[in-house]
C-alpha cells in the first residue's frame, strides 16, 4: 500500500489527520495516468475512455485524488471538470521519466471499421453527410464521432499517444471495440470484427519537435514537419519504420564494437612500445632484444 498524501513530502499533507492509501500498482496503472490526463484537461468521460476505465472508477479515483489536494474541482454551468494543484504538478514532475515511460508515439485520423453482418435500427440524431458518391449519416456514441455508412460502422478514434506502436493501436481497438458494442446494444446491428481503415502513425520525436517549427523536410521515406501544432518525425515507408525502431539496439552494438576496439589499440600501443623500447629498459626480455637487434 502507498500513502500518496505522504509520498510528496509537504508540510501541509502531514498535518493532515487523514491518509488516502492507494496499492502501488493501482497509483502507477490508474492513478497517475487519470492525474497526467486531469492535467492536459481532460474531463472525466474522455478520461475513461483514453486509460480504460468506466466512468464510475474515474470518478472514484477523482474523489480520492480531491481528497489528497492533488486536483480541485472546477464547476462551469451544469458540468464539473477537475484542475491539478500545484502540488498535483510537482508530483507528475517528479514522476517523469521514473514511474512511467515517455510517450514517443501518437496515432492521428484513426478510423476504425466494423461491416455490418446485420442492420439494426436506423440511428436517431445523426445528421446526413454528403460523400463523394455516397451519404452517411454521422453522430456521437459515447461522445466519440461515429459513422454510418450502408456496409459498416466507422468509428473515429481520438488521438492516441503510447510508447510503441503496439500498444497505440491496442489502445485505439480497445476504445473503437467499446462504442461498437454501444451500438449493438442500442440498435439491435450484428457487427463484424473492427479493422483499421485509416490513421497516421507519428514519432513525436525531441529533434523533429524542435525542427519542426521553422523548418519541414521530406525525402523518400521521411517527413519532419508542424502538423497538428506538435513536430513530428512521419515514417513513409517500411523499412523506415524498423530502421527508426532498430537505431536504439544498433547504436549499443556500436558502442560495444568502439569500446572492444578501444581495448585492442591499447594492448596494440602497449606491446609497440615494448618493442621500440631501449636496451636494458626495465620491463624488455631477452626475445624483444634481439627483435630490436634484428630491426636495427
Amino acid at each position: 500500500m502507498l500513502f500518496l498524501a505522504g509520498a510528496l513530502g509537504s508540510k501541509n499533507f502531514r498535518r493532515r489527520k487523514y491518509k488516502v492509501k492507494f496499492d502501488f500498482t493501482t497509483v502507477r496503472t490508474w492513478v497517475l495516468p487519470i492525474l497526467r490526463r486531469v492535467d492536459v484537461g481532460d474531463y472525466p468521460t474522455k478520461i475513461g475512455r483514453i486509460v480504460g476505465l468506466s466512468k464510475q472508477h474515474v470518478h472514484y479515483y477523482l474523489k480520492k485524488l480531491e481528497r489528497c489536494k492533488l486536483v480541485r474541482r472546477d464547476k462551469r454551468t451544469n458540468v464539473v471538470f477537475y484542475e491539478v494543484t500545484r502540488e498535483g504538478k510537482n508530483l507528475l514532475t517528479s514522476c517523469e521519466g521514473r514511474v512511467f515511460p515517455a510517450e514517443l508515439y501518437r496515432l492521428d485520423k484513426c478510423q476504425v471499421g466494423f461491416l455490418i453482418r446485420r442492420e439494426g435500427l436506423l440511428p436517431e440524431g445523426f445528421r446526413c453527410v454528403e460523400m463523394v458518391n455516397w451519404t452517411a449519416l454521422l453522430g456521437l456514441e459515447q461522445s466519440v464521432y461515429v459513422r454510418h455508412t450502408t456496409r459498416s460502422w466507422i468509428v473515429h478514434v481520438e488521438v492516441v499517444r503510447g510508447k510503441d506502436p503496439g500498444e497505440v493501436y491496442g489502445l485505439a481497438l480497445n476504445l473503437a471495440n467499446r462504442v461498437a458494442d454501444a451500438l449493438r446494444r442500442k440498435y439491435g446491428c450484428v457487427l463484424a470484427q473492427g479493422k483499421f481503415v485509416a490513421g497516421e502513425l507519428a514519432v513525436e520525436d525531441p529533434v523533429a519537435n524542435l525542427f519542426g517549427r521553422y523548418f519541414t523536410v521530406r525525402t523518400g521515406k521521411r517527413k519532419i514537419d508542424h502538423s497538428w501544432n506538435v513536430g513530428e518525425l512521419e515514417h513513409l515507408q517500411k523499412d523506415a519504420v524498423i530502421e527508426y525502431l532498430q537505431m536504439p539496439e544498433r547504436v549499443k552494438n556500436l558502442e560495444g564494437q568502439v569500446q572492444a576496439l578501444h581495448v585492442d589499440l591499447e594492448e596494440l600501443t602497449s606491446a609497440l612500445k615494448n618493442l621500440v623500447s631501449f636496451d636494458g629498459e626495465p620491463g624488455l626480455d631477452a626475445g624483444q632484444r634481439s627483435l630490436k637487434d634484428y630491426v636495427r
